[in-house]
């Protein structure tokens, strides 16, 4: 890998939500790992390269508006790719069903990327009229997840 792909590697990480992603590439091994505000790289092959350190300005996460179309419903979206799961354990009941009513904050599912649990919590307050993946489904980045009724 040379420099120019580390640093689109280094600029797709931090604009996604993962928190932690390892490349093997054979000698070559990129580490990355979300810590508060700033994004360590740690580079670690034959030759004696020190760490990379990349801050990140200290600004607000923008918050991600969820989907709002034309029949009033709200549409909750995978924010990384990954393993969509409905319960938090294959003999736990799911988080949610069609016709739970959520308050923000309630978490709707989990994405596992990469061997990460990633709670996807409801913004809003309402009802679910639909869920889309099937339990285990893998879902892409910007995926429907969920149809909420706003209340």
């Amino acid at each position: 890998m040379d420099i120019k792909e580390i640093k689109e590697l280094i600029e797709a990480f931090s604009k996604s939500g993962l928190t932690k992603l390892e490349i093997e590439q054979g000698e070559f091994s990129l580490k990355l790992k979300k810590e508060t505000q700033e994004i360590k790289v740690v580079q670690a092959n034959h030759s004696e390269a020190p760490p990379v350190v990349v801050s990140k300005q200290t600004e607000d996460k923008p918050v991600r508006e969820p989907e709002q179309e034309e029949d009033g419903l709200i549409y909750v979206t995978s924010p990384i790719i990954g393993t969509f799961y409905r319960a938090p354990s294959p003999d736990s009941d799911p988080f949610v069903e069609v016709g739970t009513r959520v308050k923000k904050g309630d978490v709707l599912c989990i994405v596992e990327a990469m061997k990460i649990m990633n709670e996807i919590e409801s913004e809003h307050n309402g009802v679910i009229v639909k869920i889309f993946p099937k339990n285990g489904e893998s879902v892409e980045f910007g995926q429907k997840l969920f149809a909420i009724k706003p209340e």
